[in-house]
């Protein structure tokens, strides 16, 4: 992100103050949002901001606000005109007056004379309010079997049958949606998987790409992102799960490589956030060439929520695999996310089962607070870890759930944060993303715990949106898979043997990436009549024999399944 002297601009903070100002001087805000990770962002204020005429025009008239996109997430929600950088022209009360992309200088100059127009003439009655921000609850609906066929009909109609993928343009690797596909078109899927891998994986320093401007994969961008990236490696953990074959096992390897050098914080035990593309050119080099480039720059800051998204792939990765590296380096993490980004999961302090948004060692200003994204995927990754690491850690998934529950409950799903802050965050949003993702977490918790009061929760809140499911698009593929779970099982195995034993290892090797498994279940209240050393699987009213071997286990699955 630039900072003053790169820019010329005199940037405010986010915040209250900046809002007074503007409302004081009668000015309109300039609201920028950016990333560090964002060439065009850097870009716009070499070539931009940079400028000193439009420099002194944003200075004279506006009150220029920079907002990073990572460290803000619920600003960047309520502003994004669709990409980064975001310019965008607001009223003091923090209605939107006008917005852009990236602009370059003559752009800039016919938008800052058209605003200042439209603000001497209309002033703040040229605000509006976004349609998120002012649309009732999304409609309600029945849980069938409907929804899991009519999102698979999405996936086939925008198949891309000639690169791969979903979609034309721009192409994004889509984790949800290759392992919805996964189970229930697998040719679609691997196909997939293996234009993701060719186009979007960094064959030199492991990890993926952001995403593809072009329908054919070309126009890559060349940023590494950790939340994507931790997807990805569970993404492609299950495709390996489920063909045993290598050629998905690498990327994930590599990955988890990148992950744990290149993005891995070291000062504070978690993974830093993401890494810059750094010269475009560097790229295309061959390996000896490109050894010799510098290295791209890495944003050091430490989020609760990608962090999560990196624990979970790794876990699941070295469930399948026995990596030790992998194993070690989720361990790690998930004690630096538990340690110092979980509000203490026991006693009554009001910040229990709260997930901080950024570690506070790693961020120079405040950040966000309370956000439902870093509450859904925190509680995925204890609900992984308690399935393949520690069953201890559902004390902590509990406080978690209990505080999102608590706190962010509101007519049957759930906000994306509380109701309070500068411009327009004191309305709130009802994200289907972050909402699906809780669900699908608490339906987990629901099995690993034997508290009922979880699943209600998660059907409650997909039946909140279950009016619109017929127009959601691929990109929300794990509505589908949560709503299927629900309806339909998940497949449970219950293990009574300790983390690590043979059966353990074998129940997470069996192959549906989907189901859950539940290691130390004899000390579970139900299953107290399962005999320690043995394992049952279940699926909705159907249950197996007891299995005390993997080979009978894996008869077991398959007794249920038929």
């Amino acid at each position: 992100m630039g900072s003053d002297d790169e820019t010329r601009v005199e940037w405010r903070e986010w915040g209250q103050d900046a809002f007074d100002e503007a409302a004081t001087a009668d000015r309109p805000v300039l609201l920028s949002l950016t990333a560090t990770w964002c060439d065009h962002c850097h870009e716009m204020d070499a070539e931009t901001y940079a400028e000193p005429r439009i420099a002194a025009n944003v200075n004279d008239s506006f009150v220029p606000v920079r907002v990073d996109v990572d460290r803000r997430p619920r600003v960047r929600d309520r502003y994004n005109m669709g990409g980064f950088p975001s310019t965008v022209f607001l009223a003091p009360d923090g209605s939107v007056l006008t917005g852009a992309g990236y602009l370059g200088p003559d752009g800039m100059r016919q938008v800052l004379d058209s605003v200042r127009t439209m603000w001497d003439t209309k002033g703040s009655g040229a605000g509006r309010i976004p349609r998120p921000l002012r649309e009732d609850n999304p409609p309600a609906g029945a849980l069938t079997g409907d929804i899991e066929s009519a999102m698979l009909g999405q996936l086939t109609e925008t198949y891309d049958e000639t690169a791969g993928g979903w979609g034309d343009n721009p192409k994004f690797p889509l984790p949800d949606a290759l392992e919805f596909s996964l189970k229930r078109d697998r040719e679609m899927a691997l196909r997939s998987f293996d234009a993701v891998s060719a186009n979007l994986f960094d064959e030199y320093d492991g990890g993926f790409y952001r995403f593809a401007t072009e329908r054919d994969w070309s126009g890559l961008q060349h940023e590494k992102l950790l939340d994507s990236n931790g997807a990805l490696v569970r993404a492609f953990a299950n495709a390996y799960l489920h063909t045993g074959k290598d050629e998905y096992r690498t990327p994930a390897a590599r990955t988890v490589e990148f992950l744990t050098t290149t993005l891995w914080n070291d000062d504070v035990d978690a993974f830093a956030n993401s890494q810059a593309p750094g010269e475009t050119e560097a790229h295309g080099l061959d390996p000896t060439d490109r050894e010799a480039a510098d290295e791209p720059p890495v944003d050091e800051v430490v989020l609760a929520g990608p962090n999560a998204l990196a624990i979970e792939g790794l876990l699941t990765y070295a469930a399948y695999t026995d990596d030790e590296r992998a194993r070690r380096y989720a361990e790690r993490a998930l004690e630096t996310l538990r340690t110092d980004l979980i509000g203490a999961a026991e006693g009554t302090d009001e910040d229990r089962g709260i997930v901080a948004h950024a570690h506070p060692e790693t961020v120079d200003r405040t950040t966000a607070a309370l956000l439902l994204a870093n509450q859904a995927r925190t509680l995925s990754a204890l609900t992984t870890a308690a399935s393949t690491l520690d069953p201890a850690v559902l004390s902590t998934a509990r406080a978690v759930a209990d505080a999102t529950i608590d706190r962010l409950h509101d007519d049957d799903s759930f906000v994306d944060g509380p109701a309070a802050g500068a411009g327009l965050l004191e309305r709130q949003l009802r994200p289907l993303d972050s909402n699906v993702a809780l669900a699908e977490a608490l339906l987990e918790l629901a099995v690993l715990t034997g508290e009922n009061e979880y699943r209600e929760f998660a059907r409650e809140t997909l039946e909140a949106f279950a009016g619109a499911s017929d127009r959601f698009g691929v990109q929300i593929a794990q509505y589908a898979t949560a709503v299927s779970r629900l309806l339909e099982g998940p497949l449970v195995i219950a293990v009574a043997d300790d983390v690590g034993s043979d059966l353990h290892r074998a129940a997470l090797r069996l192959a549906d990436h989907e189901k859950v498994v539940v290691p130390g279940a004899a000390a579970a209240d139900s299953y107290d009549s399962l005999p320690a050393g043995t394992a049952r699987v279940e699926l909705g009213e159907r249950e197996s024999a007891t299995a005390e071997t993997p080979t009978e286990l894996s008869e077991a699955v398959q007794s249920v399944l038929e």
